[in-house]
């Protein structure tokens, strides 16, 4: 498959994923199980969001194996901004699979609002500005 169109394809995955996060952060004071859903939404939308950097990286020539390369190889190149909220976001999505506790969801919850939507919404923007590219 053309790695162009691989890139395009996995966005608009993204993008779906993306609409249901920003749907459910637009519940106020979530019940634990809407924060649970909130932090599946997250898990989802930032699986998806590392894969279309790799795979947008891979379309430009460049080689990535890693959500962790992909990112630091994203920022070093100037496709995203905000390197280190990156990785911070990678490390509370590989931990919240592994582990779960309801102060742990709560702030993770808190997190995703504030810190973590406004970088995957960045991407949201990017992806669209690079296919009217």
């Amino acid at each position: 498959m053309n790695s162009d169109v691989r890139w395009q394809q996995r966005f608009d995955n993204y993008r779906n994923a993306f609409a249901r996060l920003e749907t459910a952060l637009g519940i106020e004071g979530p019940s634990v199980t809407e924060q649970a859903g909130i932090i599946q939404f997250f898990e989802v939308s930032f699986e998806l969001a590392w894969k279309v950097l790799k795979d947008f990286l891979v379309a430009e020539g460049f080689e990535v194996k890693s959500p962790r390369e992909a990112i630091k190889t994203a920022f070093q190149s100037g496709y995203i901004h905000q390197g280190e909220l990156w990785i911070h976001a990678l490390d509370s999505r590989n931990l919240s699979v592994h582990t779960y506790d309801e102060a742990m969801a709560a702030e993770l919850t808190e997190n995703i609002r504030t810190l973590y939507f406004p970088i995957l919404m960045g991407l949201k923007e990017w992806g669209e500005l690079q296919i009217k590219r």
